[in-house]
């Protein structure tokens, strides 16, 4: 019902997030990271998405994961990406199962694990976010590994995805 307009979104989101809002907190840093309505700030869009990612916001967690991944407004570290994307998934956020299957079959900051890299890429197909990766990692597996990651895979989503 009324004009696109980004600068009177970042003023509206600024309020809500420093209410302590995590969905304007999220959008917000969305709109720094992609310089709507503001400057781009990857440093300001990483202090938002901490916020709500500190509220336990897995969407947060996500981008602020994939914050640290690429290095944006933060020192590339692939071990807090990893934490990040764990608290996630662990929510049973899609697209961080699947970054974390892929961080796995890589070893990027984590030890390289094709069974929990397959365990992982299967959790986020089954949750809607299949990008074939589950099946490029079992193509390095034996039958008995593929087994051993569906397996964990079950026991993952009958723990509600924790402790996986």
């Amino acid at each position: 019902g009324v004009a696109q307009d980004y600068k009177a979104a970042v003023q509206w989101y600024s309020k809500a997030a420093e209410q302590g809002y995590a969905s304007a907190q999220i959008n917000l840093g969305t709109m720094y990271g992609n310089g709507k309505g503001v400057v781009q700030d990857y440093k300001a869009a990483v202090q938002w998405y901490s916020k709500a990612a500190q509220q336990g916001d897995a969407q947060a967690q996500f981008n602020l994961g994939v914050m640290y991944s690429n290095g944006q407004g933060v020192a590339r570290d692939f071990k807090a990406t990893v934490q990040w994307l764990s608290k996630a998934a662990q929510q049973g956020h899609a697209d961080a199962q699947n970054k974390l299957g892929v961080m796995y079959a890589i070893g990027q900051g984590v030890a390289q694990d094709t069974i929990r890299a397959h365990m992982w890429a299967n959790l986020a197909a089954s949750n809607g976010t299949d990008t074939g990766a589950r099946d490029i990692i079992a193509k390095e597996m034996t039958p008995d590994a593929i087994e051993k990651a569906q397996h964990l895979a079950r026991d993952c989503v009958t723990k509600n995805f924790r402790d996986c």
